[in-house]
C-alpha cells in the first residue's frame, strides 16, 4: 500500500462532521465591549472566510515564514502570546465562538501584532477548502472538547479522516501537536495516530506515546487551574514523514 495523500475533498466529505455531526456546540453568551470591538473594528483587517476560497499564505502575510495553524483557540490567550513571542512566525487561528474570536482580535490589535489571521469557521472546511497542501509547519489542537460520554465519541474531532486531512496540509516534517487534560481522550488520540499512515511519534521511548509539555506551548489559566487541582495534561506530537 502506497502512502499517497488522500484527496482532501474526499476526506472532508467522508468525515462524520460533514454528514451533520459537529465536534463543537455553539453557545450563546454576552459580548464584552472589547470582544465587540474586535469583531467590528479588527475583523475587517484580519478575519478570513470560506468564501475567499484557497489562500496563498505568502500573499496573505506578505512574506514566506514558518506557519502555525491552531484549531479551537478558545479565548485566544495562548495564541496571542505565541504570536507576540514569535514575530518571525505567522499564525492562523480557527475558532467558531464569537466571544473568543472577538477577544483574540481585540488583544492582538492592542499589542500591535501583524502575524495573526483568524477564521470563524468549521476547521474541517477551512483545512479542505482554504489552506493549500503542504503549507503548514505545525497544526495545534489544544484541549478540544473530549465528548466524554461513549455515545458522543463520534463527535470528537480527532478521528482518522481528520488526521489524514491534516497530514496533506502539513509540510514534510511538519508536526501535529495535540494536548488534552482528559486521559481517556489522550489514549484515543494515541490510538488514532497509531493507525494513521505517514506519521512518526516524536515521543521518547520512556514516555511514549506522550511528550513532556514543550516550553513553547504557553501555560493557560485553564491549565494552571487544572494543575493546582491535580489534573494531568497529556501532549502528543507527531511528525509528518
Amino acid at each position: 500500500m502506497t502512502d499517497k495523500p488522500t484527496d482532501p475533498t474526499d476526506i472532508a466529505t467522508d468525515t462524520p462532521h460533514q454528514r451533520g455531526i459537529k465536534s463543537y456546540v455553539l453557545r450563546a453568551g454576552r459580548m464584552t465591549a472589547a470582544q465587540e470591538r474586535g469583531l467590528k473594528e479588527v475583523w475587517p483587517r484580519w478575519g478570513l472566510t470560506l468564501d475567499a476560497g484557497l489562500q496563498d499564505p505568502v500573499v496573505l502575510f506578505g512574506r514566506d515564514a514558518p506557519r502555525v495553524v491552531e484549531i479551537g483557540f478558545g479565548m485566544g490567550q495562548s495564541l496571542v502570546e505565541q504570536a507576540e513571542t514569535h514575530p518571525e512566525t505567522d499564525f492562523i487561528g480557527i475558532e467558531v465562538h464569537a466571544p473568543g474570536v472577538g477577544k483574540l482580535l481585540d488583544e492582538a490589535d492592542k499589542r500591535g501584532l501583524t502575524n495573526l489571521r483568524v477564521y470563524r469557521e468549521d476547521a474541517l472546511a477551512v483545512l479542505a477548502q482554504c489552506l493549500p497542501a503542504e503549507s503548514i509547519d505545525t497544526l495545534q489542537l489544544f484541549f478540544p472538547d473530549p465528548w466524554p460520554k461513549k455515545k458522543h465519541h463520534k463527535r470528537r474531532i480527532v478521528q482518522l479522516p481528520f488526521v489524514e486531512l491534516v497530514r496533506t496540509r502539513l509540510k514534510p516534517d511538519g508536526t501535529l501537536h495535540m494536548a488534552t487534560d482528559w486521559e481517556a481522550y489522550a489514549e484515543h488520540m494515541a490510538e488514532v495516530m497509531a493507525a494513521a499512515p505517514g506519521y512518526t511519534n516524536t515521543a521518547p521511548a520512556e514516555s511514549a506515546p506522550y511528550v513532556a509539555r514543550p516550553a513553547f506551548r504557553p501555560l493557560t489559566k485553564f491549565e494552571s487551574r487544572g494543575e493546582r487541582l491535580g489534573h494531568g495534561v497529556w501532549d502528543l506530537i507527531f511528525r509528518r514523514d
